[in-house]
């Protein structure tokens, strides 16, 4: 009997068939039978169907599987290939007279191939000079008078580095006052935010500005007349005396001006700063009355970025032209204006982002190739194209503007920890994925191709469980790599697609243009950044307290310590944040004495971490020896 395959219904169901009377020498086990497939209903009895013929050892294992379950599977398989024939997925455009209108203006008009390729290159060249224009106008500031050419900073310089980074006495970030510098800040930097710990006195800061000092509550003072600390990120304070705005950037010029002994905190044009109530031996204000064209331009050219690529997605139907107008556009865009890297000047900006561009344009290109070209290819719904296509991939690529305020800074499980809020949007957007993924399995079922995705994905998964075993290396997914991952899922012509599809390709070119191709594995330093080591803390107690000195010894303590761990040789005290003592156990006295100005009223506090060579652990908490004499005990834990 000549096997045939059975054939299904939209439901996966295996519909019943009358078999045709077996001849005298036809054998029970049929065809269809050794193939797997025996047929549901037949006049032999059921011995025949599940008994396997003499030395056939495959049937033999197939049919020791129970026949429900064996139904549940090709029932199972049948559904996962999806309906024959295949569904290819297609959008109807809702209006379409209205949708094709640019189409059809555009060939009325311009009905020859060459004058629509003349057409297309000076509209290449418009967009260029317009940007370029704007952008020269918004990067190069006119002089400061009196101060020379404003120099670009990022959101989080300062002038002061955390920990013992500045040296003995602070003597490696001198010098402490008489300098005066002229700054640009870019626009939002409010935004820019602790991802560590960072230790003020006995606060400590994570996920806000760090913003020390700036005066008392309300808008009477002048901006020279806010003194701020010299850890506090510059930009941010800018913006907190009001030298420069949040929303559009600006120049300005600072000055060191050398010791204070009280910051007050504030809170003023959205930044708010915490306050200090003993002595740093470097602080800066603002010079007021300077007055230069100096705006951060990224909002006109924005402007100028979306227009152009809005009318390149109305007047064109070709995919190809469409995806790389706008993936070059966006790419230089973000990289250039709305989310640059953090350098000091444009013309490292530019050499980064044409280092990135080559192998980002040949990504791309695998991009388009299997998963763009299969949901552009024939779509004529140039108003829907441009809205959910174009309108997701600005979305992405905005990510920094979008989706910078979701409360997942990286994702780590020390961050997801102590971040507040980042479970709950985790669990938010886990949810949202796999309501998503469910209906672009739907999608992928009708066409035909779900067992060949399945297949991809479950080789994703395998080779990122191969990753996470690797030893001494953390994986780490960059949101360009999870857009990588997802996009073979949105290559179909639906409306979601289109809209998922944009959002990750916008993903993909704001992840490269701003951090470049970060490894998906590095190690736990690089992962950590500036965090805490969670090294072992000296263990200081019982502080030898006169009127006008205090006396710390830590002799025996240290020893058992770089017994125990074989790495520690000496110890390093910070006061009021600066590193103040760093000793070594074979040439320095296992002791630290400070002497209480005379003069001065205001709390000490003190900070001890163990030292291997030139490097050190974490910090304890901060210890405080208070106006009056009084001795307050570290907090448990460490501190940056």
């Amino acid at each position: 009997m000549a096997s045939s395959r059975p054939e299904t219904s939209d439901d996966g169901a295996l519909p019943t068939r009358e078999l045709a009377p077996e001849s005298a020498s036809a054998t029970p086990w049929t065809d269809e039978a050794r193939s797997g497939n025996p047929p549901l209903e037949s006049t032999a009895s059921e011995d025949a169907l599940t008994s396997p013929p003499p030395n056939d050892s495959s049937a033999s294992r197939w049919t020791s599987i129970s026949l429900p379950f064996r139904r549940v599977g090709r029932a199972t398989v049948n559904w996962i290939k999806g309906p024959q024939p295949p569904q290819i997925q297609k959008i109807r455009p809702f209006l379409p007279r209205l949708q094709s209108w640019p189409i059809r203006t555009l060939n009325r008009y311009v009905p020859k191939r060459r004058h629509k390729i003349t057409l297309l290159l000076a509209f290449y060249f418009c967009w260029l000079l317009t940007f370029v224009a704007i952008l020269h106008h918004s990067a190069f500031a006119n002089d400061l008078a009196g101060y020379g050419s404003p120099t670009q900073i990022s959101c989080v310089a300062s002038f002061w580095a955390s920990g013992n980074g500045c040296g003995l006495n602070g003597n490696d970030c001198r010098p402490f006052d008489n300098s005066s510098f002229p700054f640009r800040c870019s626009a939002n930097c409010a935004s820019a935010q602790l991802l560590n710990p960072h230790a003020v006195g006995t606060q400590e800061l994570i996920y806000q500005q760090l913003v020390v000092g700036g005066g008392p509550e309300g808008d009477a003072l002048f901006p020279q007349e806010a003194v701020y600390r010299a850890d506090s990120f510059i930009c941010a304070a800018a913006i907190h005396s009001g030298i420069v705005s949040n929303a559009d950037g600006g120049c300005g010029v600072v000055r060191l001006v050398g010791q204070r002994d009280d910051y007050v905190g504030s809170e003023r044009n959205g930044i708010r700063s915490v306050g200090f109530d003993s002595t740093f031996p470097r602080s800066l204000s603002f010079v007021s009355g300077i007055s230069s064209e100096c705006k951060d331009l990224r909002w006109p050219l924005l402007a100028v970025s979306v227009i152009f690529t809005c009318l390149i997605s109305l007047f064109t139907t070709s995919p190809a032209v469409f995806f790389v107008s706008i993936f070059v556009g966006i790419y230089f865009q973000v990289g250039l204006a709305s989310d640059p890297p953090g350098l000091s000047d444009y013309y490292s900006i530019v050499s980064i982002l044409l280092g990135r561009f080559l192998p980002a344009a040949f990504v791309a290109f695998v991009i388009y190739r299997y998963c763009v070209r299969r949901t552009l290819d024939g779509l004529h719904a140039q108003i829907e194209k441009t809205v959910l296509w174009l309108g997701g991939c600005w979305v992405g690529g905005l990510n920094n503007m979008t989706f910078g305020h979701i409360p997942i800074s990286r994702l780590t499980p020390r961050d997801l920890k102590q971040q507040p809020g980042a479970i709950v949007a985790l669990t938010v957007i886990l949810v949202l994925l796999f309501v998503i993924a469910l209906g672009q399995v739907w999608f992928l079922r009708l066409e035909g191709r779900l067992p060949r995705f399945l297949a991809l994905y479950i080789l994703f998964g395998v080779s990122l469980g191969l990753f996470v075993a690797i030893p001494n290396l953390n994986l780490r997914i960059h949101h360009y790599i999870l857009a990588l991952l997802l996009l073979p899922g949105t290559s179909m012509q639906t409306r979601p697609s289109l809209l998922y599809q944009g959002i990750l390709v916008g993903l993909f070119i704001n992840g490269v243009a701003r951090w470049g191709f970060d490894s998906i594995l590095q190690t736990p330093a690089a992962l950590l950044g500036d965090g805490q080591f969670l090294s072992p803390l000296p263990d200081i107690s019982n502080p030898i307290v006169h009127p006008n000195n205090i006396t710390f010894n830590w002799g025996e303590q240290a020893r058992i310590a770089s017994n125990q761990n074989g790495t520690f040789d000496g110890m390093s005290v910070l006061v009021n944040d600066v590193e103040r003592f760093r000793g070594y156990q074979d040439s320095d006295p296992p002791r630290f004495t400070w002497t209480r100005p005379l003069g001065t009223s205001v709390p000490y506090y003190f900070r001890f971490a163990f030292m291997q060579a030139g490097s050190r652990g974490d910090y304890t908490r901060a210890g405080v020896w208070g106006v009056d004499g009084s001795w307050t005990q570290m907090a448990p834990g460490p501190s940056r």
